[in-house]
C-alpha cells in the first residue's frame, strides 16, 4: 500500500499489467484513489471549462470519477487502463453512455492517439504508481513524454499525486 510520498516493498508490480488484473479480477466494487470528483470538481471547472473538448482519464481503473464527469456535462471522456479487466468490465458497466470510452492501454505508450489530441488529461494516482514500480524514474519520464505528446498545446495535465517532491525532481530532471 502506497503511503505519504513513499511506497512499500509490496508496490513493485504497480507498472505491470498483470498485478492490476489479479487486483481488478478480486475487486468488483468502485474505487477512487485519493479524491472522488465532486471534491475536485471546482478545479475541474476551472481548468476544463469547455466540456465538449476531448478528456483523457489515465490510469481510470474503476473509479466512478470519468462517470461523474459525464454526469456534469462533460461530453468525450477518454478512459485507459493498463488492465484489459478492468476496461472490459468498465466497457460493459457503461455501454449505453456514449461519451464515457474505455481502452486497454499502457500510458507509457499511447502511440494510439495522434499528438495533440487532448484539451486536458487527468491523472490520479498513475504516476504514483509508476513512482512505485521498479525502474520508477524511467517509467515515469516515459510517462510524462506521453503526456506531453498526447496533450494539446495550451492544454492541461492535472495531475493529483501523493509523491509530488519526486514528481516534481523527474520534471526537474534530478
Amino acid at each position: 500500500m502506497m503511503t505519504m510520498g513513499t511506497c512499500s516493498s509490496s508496490t513493485q508490480a504497480y507498472g505491470e499489467a498483470w498485478y492490476w488484473d489479479t487486483r481488478y479480477s478480486n475487486e468488483s466494487s468502485s474505487f477512487d484513489w485519493y479524491q472522488k470528483y465532486p471534491s475536485l470538481a471546482p478545479l475541474i471547472h476551472l481548468y476544463i471549462p469547455h466540456r465538449h473538448h476531448p478528456v483523457l482519464v489515465v490510469g481510470c481503473g474503476n473509479s466512478a470519477f470519468s462517470q461523474d464527469m459525464v454526469d456534469d456535462g462533460y461530453e468525450d471522456v477518454v478512459n485507459i487502463d493498463i488492465s484489459s479487466v478492468v476496461i472490459d468490465a468498465m466497457r460493459n458497466k457503461h455501454s449505453t453512455r456514449p461519451q464515457l470510452k474505455y481502452m486497454t492501454m499502457d500510458v507509457r505508450d499511447m502511440s494510439a492517439f495522434q499528438t495533440g489530441s487532448f484539451d486536458a488529461i487527468v491523472d490520479k494516482g498513475t504516476l504514483d504508481s509508476l513512482l512505485c514500480g521498479n525502474n520508477s524514474r524511467q517509467n515515469a519520464v516515459k510517462m510524462l513524454e506521453e503526456v506531453w505528446r498526447v496533450l494539446k498545446d495550451k492544454g492541461v495535465y492535472i495531475l493529483r499525486n501523493l509523491s509530488w517532491k519526486k514528481a516534481l525532481n523527474i520534471l526537474n530532471g534530478s
